[in-house]
């Protein structure tokens, strides 16, 4: 006789891999949250959006891509949860929504328990940061279908704006200031360009030290994705903000021409700011041209915010406060002086 345990699928281990990660989920609730998880759905008690005049909600789904190899051949599971919270919860906040909640999803082959616990450790961590409440989430055990170390994460996350606090394009503004943030590194974008550079062109190892880096190049190829999301949430709160973007795939020109509209066109300014060393040493090592490399990574921006010119500096100094690194790097103008309307311009050399 056979059963699904002889098929590759271990029951038993999906339960007890729940027991040890619900110390964690535990540890990123909100008051909201109505009971816990191993039921059929998780359960967010609404009573709060009657204090809304006009609640939108807002929802976001991503993964974080081929950064989980990284995580997978160093075998370190708590950090990839950053990622991921970090790509959810950071599309909502540029429309000025405080996310709420989210929920996750792991597919693995081979569902080993301590790795599943500490995936899940690592985003309820991010999301007690981020102020959301890890709602439930599903693992599934896919054997023949990956292999047995191999798994990918992936999540979807609602928050709630008032209707008349909506950032978006139709504030945006002639004279506007762009304020860049600090990324981490990568993040979570652009890691099949740096695993095709570092792995097959320059033939590196995770293991190798990196001078340039300060460490060895899996650290900093495992880096969390900065979270932006209380920060840029009290910057949206104090009023003066316009338009956020999130500088994910695609990056930062692109990223910010979806949240800039046809009547203005912005300038960015390169000199303002020194990208990190790993992406010098993805151009350097595999030859990739500052236009391919610009489109694939977030070159040390992670999030941008057009404000008001007279909110410039307030704004700067209150991300500083909250652990942001941030700076003016350029500023909006009427169609046509920077290039055609709803355009993005980045020009210069970086400091």
């Amino acid at each position: 006789m056979t059963d699904y345990a002889a098929a590759g699928v271990s029951v038993a281990e999906g339960d007890r891999a729940v027991e040890l990660m619900k110390q964690w989920v535990e540890k990123a609730r909100r008051p909201e949250v109505v009971g816990g998880i191993g039921g059929f759905a998780g359960l967010f008690d609404a009573t709060a959006l009657k204090d809304y005049r006009r609640p939108l909600l807002a929802t976001s789904a991503d993964g974080v891509g081929t950064k989980v190899q990284i995580a997978q051949r160093l075998d370190k599971h708590d950090s990839i949860g950053f990622d991921l919270v970090g790509m959810l919860v950071d599309d909502l906040v540029v429309c000025g929504a405080e996310p709420l909640f989210m929920t996750d999803y792991i597919a693995t082959g081979k569902v080993v328990p301590e790795r599943i616990a500490e995936i899940v450790k690592g985003v309820a961590q991010a999301c007690a940061e981020a102020g959301t409440a890890l709602l439930g989430g599903e693992t599934a055990e896919h054997p023949g279908l990956l292999d047995p170390d191999e798994y990918d994460i992936a999540g979807s996350t609602t928050g709630v704006v008032e209707a008349d606090a909506l950032l978006g394009a139709d504030l945006v503004r002639p004279g506007d200031v762009v304020v860049a943030m600090a990324s981490s590194g990568l993040h979570s974008n652009g890691y099949s360009l740096a695993r095709h550079v570092f792995f097959e062109i320059a033939g590196w190892s995770l293991d190798r030290d990196v001078p340039e880096l300060g460490t060895t190049l899996g650290e900093a190829l495992l880096t969390p994705t900065k979270l932006y999301t209380l920060p840029c949430l009290a910057l949206a709160r104090a009023g003066g903000t316009h338009a956020m973007s999130h500088v994910t795939g695609g990056g930062l020109a692109a990223n910010l021409e979806r949240v800039v509209p046809e009547s203005v066109s912005v300038r960015i300014d390169r000199s303002t700011w020194t990208p990190d060393p790993v992406f010098g040493l993805v151009a350097e090592l595999g030859g990739v041209e500052r236009s391919a490399l610009e489109q694939a990574l977030n070159v040390g921006v992670g999030m941008v915010a057009l404000v008001e010119p007279e909110s410039a500096d307030a704004a700067v100094r209150r991300l500083a406060d909250q652990g942001v690194d941030a700076w003016i790097a350029g500023e909006v103008a009427a169609a046509g002086v920077h290039g055609a309307g709803g355009s993005v311009t980045v020009e210069g050399e970086h400091a």
